[in-house]
């Protein structure tokens, strides 16, 4: 119920208020008010969002439209509300309830963004966040004009034992609302400590992720202990499940376990860090995440490989940027025995002069091998940004090998074969 003045308006008051026309008058400025709130909205949204959707992944801006709304019809409420004692001399009974409840819908908006900001990003969407809104607003007004009695007796009429206890579906749903409402709040002050901890540049990377992870843990488990008492389960019982944990460990979940603690060990020890060029089990790419269970692959043609961690502790895992990420690699060539080997190895030197092309060390290029055709001839090279592939760049060294070597009359060998055909004696034809 809600207590206006020194009186308690209760659903059959409320009604009553509603049969005068002074009631309806009351309600259709309350209405008003809040299709003139609407109006303001949209109109904040068309000129702040409509051409900026990135303001819609920051809390603040986000936060703030959501409360337009309901502060703009509560404006207006409470001009009505002045407007309505000074023309008729007496206080309004529906305005001051349309007060309040424009004041729990701002709060309710305020919860639910804050819920939106806690999960990650395509876990709450806007539909359903509108949703819950609208869910616990009307809830609010069922509380306000009385009608959540006759919802609250149904829900503790349906009992059930629980061993020796006693329970009703009122308390089940209950705790698991308190229990829902902790683990948001503890959600978003993780998110929160995470962001912040992020734009920290000058910590190294894996360091941040470590601190975000535990912060993460060390909260979501306050945010379990302190809802458990709340409703009504006391801490002794996660003796029991502590125990039944660890046997469960024992049995089936060392793997997890495992996985979990080498995700820590990696981040700590910063052996793998996101970035790196990793060679495992033949397949070569960059880590792009690291989570508490994998490190994610990715190859150059797009495809992602999910590699447990305790993969990359226990066995030989190749980092070709641990201290330095640049890259040697080479490319190949023949030339026929009649060249002039220093002005191939100068050309290919000269070849090599490419933006992703270190000069320091310097490119080289090697006489390897004395083959049966020609001689084979080698570039080796550094590359800066290996992360970008060697396609592209090998195919335009190679192209500028080709441009030299034509340029210079140096040939590029390739096999021949003479096929001769002898005319047979005219008697052994015969």
């Amino acid at each position: 119920m809600l207590v206006n003045g020194d009186k308690l308006l209760t659903l059959e008051k409320l009604l009553l208020t509603l049969e005068t026309p002074a009631g309806w008058l009351e309600l259709v400025l309350a209405l008003a008010a809040f299709m003139a709130g609407l109006y303001v909205a949209r109109r904040v949204y068309r000129r702040l969002f409509a051409l900026h959707p990135e303001r819609y992944d920051r809390f603040l801006p986000y936060a703030s439209f959501r409360l337009v709304l309901p502060l703009a019809a509560q404006v207006l409420v409470i001009v009505s509300a002045g407007l309505w004692r000074l023309v008729l001399g007496e206080a309004p009974q529906l305005l001051p309830i349309a007060s309040a409840m424009l004041f729990w819908l701002g709060l309710i908006r305020l919860a639910t963004a804050m819920v939106r900001q806690a999960l990650p990003k395509g876990r709450f969407e806007s539909t359903t966040e509108h949703f819950l809104a609208t869910l616990f607003w009307l809830g609010f007004v069922s509380w306000a004009i009385g009608v959540d009695t006759l919802a609250v007796d149904w829900l503790e009429s349906i009992r059930f034992h629980v061993g020796k206890v006693e329970v009703n579906l009122y308390m089940i749903l209950t705790g698991l609302l308190w229990v829902a409402i902790i683990l948001v709040g503890s959600l978003w002050v993780s998110r929160i400590i995470e962001s912040r901890v992020m734009k920290l540049t000058d910590i190294d990377l894996s360091l941040r992720i470590v601190f975000t992870k535990l912060a993460r843990t060390v909260l979501l488990v306050a945010g379990v202990m302190v809802a458990l008492p709340i409703i009504g389960i006391d801490l002794t019982v996660l003796s029991v499940f502590g125990g039944a944990l660890g046997v469960g460990l024992g049995f089936g979940l060392q793997k997890i376990a495992s996985n979990y603690v080498s995700g820590f060990i990696i981040l700590l020890d910063r052996s793998i860090r996101i970035g790196d060029r990793l060679m495992i089990d033949n397949r070569t790419g960059y880590v792009t995440k690291i989570t508490s269970r994998y490190v994610v692959l990715k190859t150059a043609d797009g495809s992602e490989a999910l590699v447990p961690n305790d993969t990359l502790i226990a066995s030989t895992v190749i980092n070709q940027s641990y201290s330095d990420k640049s890259i040697w690699t080479s490319v190949t060539v023949q030339v026929g025995y009649d060249s002039d080997l220093e002005l191939v190895l100068r050309l290919l030197r000269e070849a090599a002069v490419h933006p992703r092309v270190l000069h320091d060390p310097a490119p080289a290029s090697f006489v390897t091998a004395f083959a049966d055709s020609g001689i084979n001839m080698e570039l080796g090279f550094w590359v800066a940004d290996p992360e970008n592939g060697f396609l592209g760049l090998k195919s335009e060294i190679n192209l500028a090998i080709w441009r030299a070597f034509k340029q210079h009359g140096i040939t590029i060998p390739f096999p021949q074969r003479e096929v001769r055909i002898l005319a047979q004696a005219s008697g052994d034809a015969a």
